[in-house]
């Protein structure tokens, strides 16, 4: 039985929301966990527990999830950084160290180039790429169907695969479509939650209000000078200037491998990936002790 130290959970007036955080640790380092879709602070639970003699924690429900407000929608990762740039604020952090996992990877990178001075360091875990995460359409079998990208809200939450069954599970507090879920798209590694956190952490999963305005903001996300379907992209990704490790599960199939590899191409300042054997896209649990490690340096 692992001995869990005492998290303190406060709230925070940032904008018109209100952000929930978890805040914990003794140790004279910064560092900020930046969740991803369909989760929430809480999946960092024991990550924050193993890193709390190095670093003061911090740990926020981003708007829309978990305990925190949702008073405005929005349409873009930006939004969600901007969020963060309120709270860092208030709380007069420096010389963060930010994690960002998955989607929170994205609003992490956007919050390293809008806010250089103060990041010092960015750990991506299983993040999604520069050029986001688009959706398309679907054939009968099920297919994307790559020359028809969904283009609005209503058709990202039409689409009958990815986002449908996920908002009719919401809606009715579905535990068990859940689990199915994770248990087929994220514990594709070598361990699952244990029984007791798992029920904690789908209980979490369930208060997210927001699905489709991630799932639009992810599609629009593209910090390069590329064009896609949905524009031609800010090109923010050069404004990162500070050491990324980039880490990678080799049996993510959330989030491949070439998302990983699109990153580093894309970055122009010191980077590093770390490739984590018999792990899937909740590196957390697959494997808590190398990651432990990495953010550790």
């Amino acid at each position: 039985m692992i001995n869990m130290i005492e998290m303190e959970f406060k709230k925070m007036q940032v904008g018109n929301e209100i952000l929930a955080y978890r805040e914990c640790g003794e140790g004279n380092r910064t560092l900020l966990l930046v969740h991803g879709n369909m989760s929430s602070s809480l999946h960092f639970d024991h990550l924050m527990n193993a890193l709390s003699d190095e670093f003061k924690i911090y740990a926020p429900d981003l708007r829309g999830f978990g305990h925190s407000s949702y008073h405005e929608s929005f349409d873009s990762l930006k939004a969600l950084s901007e969020d963060l740039e309120y709270f860092v604020d208030k709380l007069r952090l420096r010389d963060i160290e930010l994690v960002g996992w998955s989607t929170g990877g994205g609003i992490a990178m956007q919050f390293a180039a809008d806010n250089p001075d103060i990041t010092k360091r960015l750990v991506l875990l299983e993040s999604v790429g520069v050029t986001g995460y688009p959706l398309y359409l679907k054939d009968e079998a099920g297919q994307p169907d790559l020359s028809r990208p969904l283009m609005t809200k209503s058709e990202i939450a039409a689409d009958p695969i990815q986002v449908a069954p996920v908002l009719e599970a919401l809606s009715k507090g579905d535990s068990a479509f859940y689990r199915a879920l994770w248990d087929a798209a994220i514990y594709t590694g070598a361990k699952k939650p244990a029984v007791e956190d798992y029920v904690r952490y789908i209980s979490e999963m369930l208060l997210q209000r927001n699905l489709v305005d991630i799932d639009y903001a992810l599609s629009r996300f593209n910090m390069t000078n590329l064009e896609n379907v949905y524009g031609k992209g800010t090109g923010d990704v050069k404004k990162i200037k500070c050491p990324v490790v980039v880490v990678q599960g080799e049996k993510d199939i959330v989030v491949p491998m070439s998302m990983a590899e699109e990153i580093l191409d894309h970055l122009e300042c010191e980077k590093t990936l770390k490739v984590l054997k018999n792990s899937g896209h909740n590196p957390m649990v697959d494997q808590l002790e190398k990651v432990t490690s990495i953010i550790i340096g």
